[in-house]
């Protein structure tokens, strides 16, 4: 910030002691030194606050870029599912639809077979 050697500090601190007096100059002192506290803190405390902004602005991006991700992975689970569950449901409609056909080929078969049976119990033995 400020390169400001010993032999500068002397030099002001001469001229601080003949401008403002030798019974003055402690207190004066003791004021700068609070001031310029009171300025350090006030520095520190723009820093901290830049700082959070800066954290909390990449904490933002971090929970977007995990948001999208997140979204990205269940929209590609969604996709497998519905492909397997569709990869599963083709062979059960194929076999609902052959055992439904089989049904209906073999139920007028089964009709006539059973038929003559029955007949021949309802006429009387001669």
């Amino acid at each position: 910030m400020f390169d400001i050697g010993f032999s500068e500090l002397l030099v002001i601190g001469i001229v601080a002691l003949v401008v403002i007096g030798p019974e003055r100059l402690p207190k004066v002192a003791r004021t700068l030194g609070h001031l310029l506290g009171r300025a350090q803190r006030y520095v520190n405390d723009v820093k901290s606050d830049i700082n959070r902004e800066i954290q909390l602005d990449e904490l933002k991006k971090l929970q977007s870029q995990v948001t999208d991700s997140a979204r990205a992975l269940e929209s590609s689970v969604r996709q497998e599912f519905d492909a397997a569950k569709t990869a599963l449901e083709a062979p059960v409609h194929e076999a609902q639809a052959a055992v439904a056909e089989l049904e209906s080929v073999a139920s007028p078969a089964v009709v006539d077979a059973t038929a003559p049976a029955v007949e021949n119990q309802n006429k009387p033995a001669a």
